[in-house]
């Protein structure tokens, strides 16, 4: 009987740890708890609203619409100084960038020919002056001839403007400034042959300057001599009042376009030629939408705002315009009657 005993307690333990085994897998498994039908989580979009959260209602409005014209400064009054005789350059006293006064001295080209022409055209008048005063004193002796006294006298009048010529010549080897301005070229060097009609200078005048632009064919009758309009400029930043001088009356057949000429207002000198400025060209009203700046935030290149709905702020992708003031016009992703957030949430 022990023996049997022994074998039924064995299995007993056996069977008990099968069991305990058993209910562990189960419990392990989920099998022992309440089943829950499967069912899709409600996901709800952006952030929760603050309860102080300031909002803004986007309203459609009659906003002016300006087109951009692109242009180049240039100086109204710029002076290419050239050479009028043929001459070696001797000296220069001026480089590009230089700023110089009316009058003052730039370049001096050498001269010896032409003083050699002075002393001889100097020589023929002095010899043509004796010669007059011979002939008008024998005149009044009656020792000579009226028609010899007219040749005398001819001759004496063309070896004095032979010589005023020759003078007038002299000065043309120094070159000075017509105006004060500002050196923007320098096309020689000393010991360069200069010949008539090349470039050696230009000098502008940094206080009267303007800016040309090509302008739409479209948009040149929105224009009009006199017409005030704004400028803004790339350097120095800023942003000018400007007076329509000149619509040139030709039309670029390549870019359909009329060049306009305004002049600068309020320059200081520190406007460089050619630099790249904005004319700003009224054009028809159109409806728009503006948002608060602040209720846009960048991420990369990309710009977004904060729609409420239904208590949350979502976030929506947009495309701007340009800026009014502290108003940024919103071209696409925004319509008439939504709600933005002025200062927008962090999301995490």
């Amino acid at each position: 009987m022990s023996k049997i005993a022994n074998v039924l307690k064995k299995y007993t333990k056996l069977i008990v740890g099968i069991l305990g085994l058993a209910i562990v897998i189960a419990w392990s498994g989920g099998f022992l708890a309440k089943k829950v039908k499967p069912a899709v989580l409600e996901n709800q979009p952006g952030v929760a609203l603050p309860i102080d959260a300031a909002t803004v209602e986007v309203q459609a409005e009659t906003a002016p619409v300006r087109v951009e014209v692109v242009g180049t400064t240039a100086s109204e009054e710029k002076i290419n100084l050239s050479a009028r005789i043929p001459a070696y350059v001797g000296e220069i006293f001026a480089s590009a960038g230089d700023r110089v006064k009316k009058g003052q001295k730039l370049i001096v080209l050498d001269d010896r020919d032409i003083r050699q022409q002075l002393a001889g055209a100097e020589a023929q008048l002095n010899q043509a002056q004796t010669e007059y005063e011979r002939a008008k004193q024998l005149f009044e002796k009656e020792a000579t001839t009226q028609q010899a006294l007219t040749a005398a006298e001819s001759m004496y009048a063309g070896a004095r403007a032979q010589v005023e010529q020759v003078k007038v010549m002299l000065t043309y080897a120094q070159v000075e400034s017509p105006i004060d301005g500002i050196v923007t070229e320098r096309r020689v060097e000393a010991g360069d042959l200069a010949n008539p009609g090349m470039l050696l200078l230009a000098v502008y005048d940094p206080l009267r300057m303007r800016l040309e632009a090509p302008v739409p064919v479209r948009l040149v009758d929105r224009l009009a001599l006199g017409q005030e309009v704004e400028v803004s400029l790339e350097r120095p930043a800023r942003v000018l009042k400007g007076t329509v001088a000149e619509i040139v009356s030709e039309v670029d057949a390549a870019s359909r376009t009329q060049l306009v000429k305004v002049h600068l207002e309020g320059v200081a000198g520190d406007v460089l030629p050619g630099t790249f400025g904005r004319l700003w060209v009224a054009a028809e009203a159109r409806a728009a939408i503006f948002v608060p700046a602040s209720a846009l935030r960048q991420i990369g290149q990309l710009s977004f705002v904060q729609v409420v709905r239904d208590g949350r702020a979502i976030r929506r992708l947009v495309k701007t315009g340009p800026a009014r003031g502290d108003r940024v016009e919103i071209l696409s992703g925004l319509r008439a009657g939504d709600v933005v957030l002025v200062n927008p949430i962090l999301e995490g």
